[in-house]
């Protein structure tokens, strides 16, 4: 029996009573999730929200469909630390709900500057934006976010190395572990992708299911949520 099977049928005393099973899912249509990868991408920014948002599936009425995405065809990306990832989900950000994008990489390596040097990436994110889409980032990913003309006079957040940056682009930095300006969520870095999530399912499902969620990692939401 692996760990997941554990958390959810309470096989181990107390744990039942502390998180309980996953409920039969509701008759409405899932919350889609979807983060984007990319050669470079930090596997903590991608990783932590898709534990976070999976997990929070089992515990919601609504259900959740949690996955990756790649610009252009499926493929196989290879993360910072060389991680691989294969990715079977195309470009179909109209899919989404919330579209998440991670950070990763460093200047003449595969990451966001050479996703920002190349362009499309940008392009394609610029396209995507469209009333009823929560567009997100997690660390440098909002430098991403800022390339494509997303953050411009907007309260943001990112990693502490990347402020100038941000701002450079006409984002407006707020000292905060996760900002939520509405239609953009942003968080700082690398580990806030965990806050980021939990905030997002306290606020697009609900508090006690980010509770449940927080309870089954063993993990509390960290730091001050700027909110507009």
């Amino acid at each position: 029996m692996d760990r997941r099977t554990v958390l959810a049928t309470g096989a181990v005393a107390g744990v039942g009573t502390l998180i309980g099973a996953r409920p039969a899912e509701a008759a409405t249509r899932p919350l889609r999730v979807r983060i984007v990868l990319f050669d470079g991408v930090e596997e903590q920014d991608f990783i932590g929200p898709q534990e976070v948002f999976s997990l929070a599936g089992w515990y919601s009425e609504r259900p959740v469909d949690t996955g990756y995405t790649v610009l252009g065809r499926p493929r196989t990306i290879t993360a910072a630390f060389g991680t691989r990832v294969t990715v079977d989900r195309g470009w179909r950000p109209h899919e989404a709900d919330v579209l998440i994008v991670p950070g990763g990489g460093r200047p003449n390596e595969p990451g966001i500057w050479a996703e920002i040097n190349n362009g499309a990436l940008p392009d394609a994110l610029a396209a995507a934006r469209r009333p009823g889409l929560i567009m997100s980032s997690v660390c440098t990913g909002a430098v991403l976010l800022a390339a494509a003309g997303l953050l411009t006079g907007r309260p943001c957040t990112t990693h502490t190395v990347a402020r100038a940056q941000v701002t450079a682009r006409g984002g407006v930095i707020k000292n905060a572990r996760v900002v939520d300006d509405g239609d953009l969520v942003t968080a700082g870095g690398i580990t806030s992708g965990l806050d980021l999530a939990l905030h997002l399912i306290g606020r697009e499902l609900h508090a006690d299911v980010a509770i449940k969620v927080e309870e089954a990692l063993e993990y509390q939401a960290r730091g001050t949520v700027w909110t507009a």
